[in-house]
């Protein structure tokens, strides 16, 4: 499986952002928001491939 360095990169900047973002929400801790903004740049970049996927 070869996964391309800006997904990589996206992933990191997506799931440093939503660590920051679930430490005052309560229930949600770094490690949740920083998986879920991690997929979320997953997810999208995975819409955004042109002809056969992942």
């Amino acid at each position: 499986m070869d996964i391309d360095k800006p997904l990589g990169k996206s992933m990191a900047k997506w799931g440093a952002l939503g660590a920051v973002v679930a430490i005052p929400v309560p229930f949600v801790g770094p490690v949740i928001g920083a998986a879920a903004g991690a997929g979320y740049a997953y997810f999208k970049a995975k819409k955004n491939r042109q002809g056969p996927g992942i």
